[in-house]
Parts: C-alpha cells; sequence; structure tokens
C-alpha cells in the first residue's frame, strides 16, 4: 500500500512538472538552468564510464579486445529503442491532448534517435564480423532495428516535406505511433525467431552477465542516456526558438502587406 502511494505521488509531481514546463518560455527558463548541471553529469560519467571500459573490464577468452565494441554497442541500441518510445509518446500527446511542446519533443528527439540506431547497425555489424564471419545477416533482430533506422528516416522526412507545422507534426505523429509497433518486435525478436543474435543478459530471472562486464556496461548506458537529454533539450530549445523566429517574421508581413 505504501509503496502504491509513493508511485501515485511520484507520477503526480511528475505530470505537475509536464503541465508546468507546457509553455515554452517557462521550458527555455527551466533548461538554461538545468543544462550547464547535465552537461557536466554527462561528461563525468562518460569518461568515467570509458575508464572502466577500457582499462578494468576484463577480455573475453573468446572474443579478445572486440568483447569491448558492447560499451558502445548495446547503449546505442538501447537508446535507439527508447528515444522512439519518448517520439510515440510525445506524439500520443500532440495528437490527443494537444500538448504545445510535444511536437517540438518529437521532431528535436529524431536526428538523435537516428544517429544512437545507425551506431548501433554499425557496431553491430563491426562486432558480428568477428562472430559470425560477416558483417550483416538478415537476422531478425537486425532486420528490425534497421527498419527502426527506417522509420526515423521517414519522419524527419515528412517534417522536412511538408511546411506546415501542424500537418507535419500530424502526419509525422501518426507515423510514429503506428511505427511503434516495431519496438515489441525488436525486443522479443530474439525470443520469437531462431536468431543468431544473443539473447538479452538483463532480464527478470536473472542477469547472466559477470559485474566487471555489467558495471561500466551501466556506467556507459547512463553516460550516453544523459548525453542524450543534453542534446534533447538543446535542439528542442533551438526549435522553440526558430518557431518564435518564424512567428515574428510572419506578424512582421502581414503588417507590412496592410
Amino acid at each position: 500500500m505504501e509503496n502504491t502511494q509513493t508511485a501515485t505521488g511520484l507520477l503526480s509531481k511528475l505530470n505537475a512538472l509536464i503541465e508546468y514546463l507546457a509553455n515554452p518560455t517557462r521550458f527555455m527558463r527551466f533548461s538554461r538552468k538545468i543544462l550547464p548541471w547535465l552537461i557536466a553529469a554527462s561528461a563525468f560519467v562518460l569518461i568515467y564510464g570509458l575508464y572502466l571500459a577500457w582499462f578494468k573490464a576484463p577480455f573475453d577468452y573468446q572474443q579478445g579486445h572486440t568483447v569491448k565494441i558492447m560499451f558502445i554497442h548495446v547503449p546505442m541500441a538501447s537508446l535507439g529503442m527508447m528515444v522512439y518510445a519518448l517520439i510515440a509518446v510525445a506524439s500520443i500527446g500532440s495528437l490527443i491532448w494537444r500538448h504545445p511542446l510535444a511536437d517540438v519533443a518529437a521532431k528535436a528527439a529524431l536526428p538523435i534517435g537516428a544517429v544512437f540506431t545507425f551506431l548501433a547497425l554499425v557496431t553491430g555489424s563491426l562486432w558480428g564480423k568477428p562472430m559470425w564471419g560477416t558483417y550483416w545477416v538478415w537476422d531478425a533482430r537486425l532486420t528490425s532495428m534497421l527498419v527502426l533506422f527506417f522509420l526515423y528516416l521517414g519522419l524527419m522526412a515528412i517534417w522536412e516535406a511538408i511546411d506546415d507545422h501542424s500537418r507535419a507534426g500530424r502526419a509525422a505523429a501518426i507515423l510514429a505511433v503506428v511505427g511503434a509497433i516495431n519496438l515489441p518486435i525488436i525486443k522479443f525478436s530474439v525470443v520469437w525467431w531462431n536468431s543468431l543474435h544473443q539473447p538479452a543478459s538483463i532480464k527478470p530471472s536473472g542477469i547472466t552477465i559477470h559485474t566487471d562486464i555489467l558495471t561500466p556496461l551501466l556506467v556507459m548506458w547512463l553516460g550516453f542516456t544523459l548525453l542524450f537529454i543534453v542534446l534533447h533539450l538543446k535542439a528542442m530549445r533551438a526549435e522553440v526558438l526558430r518557431r518564435k523566429v518564424e512567428a515574428m517574421q510572419l506578424r512582421r508581413v502581414e503588417r507590412a502587406n496592410r
């Protein structure tokens, strides 16, 4: 009962924060204050994670040095999915609740998520070559991750092709929500089909990875997550400012034509 009340309280506080930041002016003020701290935190955690990964994590008796690709590949793959999930949630907020910053958040996250997914595909190919003997196979996990990358590109193309923000946001939001069906396919592909890709090492039934590998992996994941937050906030700020400038220019044109 106490845990339920705590969770309810946290959700209510989070909802209050989201409502408070719905105002673009408040968001700009809040993000300006928090960004320096997030930048410092992400830099510290990433440097510490790289130190652990390179100097403390042991080599694998089969994979040798190549096993350390996982410290980039796993966070990139995880964040590629998480960012898309964020975009899907923001798209729902835009379609249903018309949150003023929802489509801004979705649009700003697109290129970051695309880069994370692309790096996951590249590092996975580099890791797969010594393990599978080839850079690419049409495996269920690899193919669904490639589909995710194409979804990112498609959403960015929609935003570029449609000049009107509201129309572009609505079209992109619909595609983002429909495309979210790919996320559980990526997650459970190694379970549903015969896959060359190894299954998850961290699952409810237990952890099948040694702490010497797990610790730097989690630190790197945290560092890249903080980096995403920094990049996302900066991209959102740039988009808000761009829309303000466009609105000012439009008002000037309207006044000049009167």
